[in-house]
């Protein structure tokens, strides 16, 4: 069982091996997380065309060098002996590394996830089955709209208002367990963020 984490990648370097669908894909989600992506492959696909002004291409074969100081390394590609390659090379460099469909190679899964806004649910299997994860994340994404962001938004406001009173975090939790289950019940909410109670500092 993998140690499930959110990886800050916003200006930092990120190489891709690979040049493919599965590749754009991953350029397209690192560049909405504001990661620097480099990437390097023999031939792209027209979707790594489309995106080529935002990102580092090198058209060419991988060579082991072009980890550089990558904070994070993805390979995908259909060739297995370059994705054991640089594999090895990361792991010589404790870089992380995720090889696409091959978790025995990786030090680090890409879990399915829904954005709405700051909140990001993630459905993870191991590497084991991305299928069922992804079967998973359609399900999710019918039943969490984008009201769910705006939710983040309002309930980050309230715990900051409630913290600046000196509420301690059990206090905090209950208050915003008790609104969520109002939100979930659609039923009506009193008017303003903020708690209207005062909290004992702990």
């Amino acid at each position: 069982m993998g140690y499930m984490a959110n990886l800050i990648v916003e200006g930092r370097v990120v190489l891709i091996v690979g040049g493919g669908e599965i590749a754009s894909r991953k350029v397209e989600d690192l560049l909405a997380a504001k990661a620097r992506v480099t990437l390097v492959a023999p031939e792209v696909c027209e979707k790594i065309e489309d995106l080529a002004d935002r990102i580092q291409l090198y058209r060419r074969p991988y060579e082991s060098g072009d980890i550089g100081n990558a904070f994070i390394v993805i390979a995908a590609t259909d060739d297995e002996q370059l994705n054991a390659a640089v594999s090895r090379d990361c792991a010589a460099r404790n870089v992380l590394v995720n090889v696409v469909d091959r978790p025995a190679l990786c030090t680090f899964t890409v879990p399915a996830t829904v954005h709405r806004g700051d909140l990001t649910i993630a459905i993870a299997t191991n590497g084991r089955c991305p299928a069922l994860a992804s079967i998973l994340r359609e399900e999710l994404e019918g039943r969490y709209g984008e009201e769910y962001g705006e939710l983040v938004e309002r309930f980050a406001q309230l715990r900051r208002e409630m913290m600046s009173q000196g509420c301690n975090g059990a206090q905090i939790r209950a208050k915003l367990a008790s609104m969520y289950t109002l939100e979930s019940h659609n039923e009506p909410r009193p008017q303003g963020s903020g708690p209207r109670e005062q909290c004992t500092a702990p």
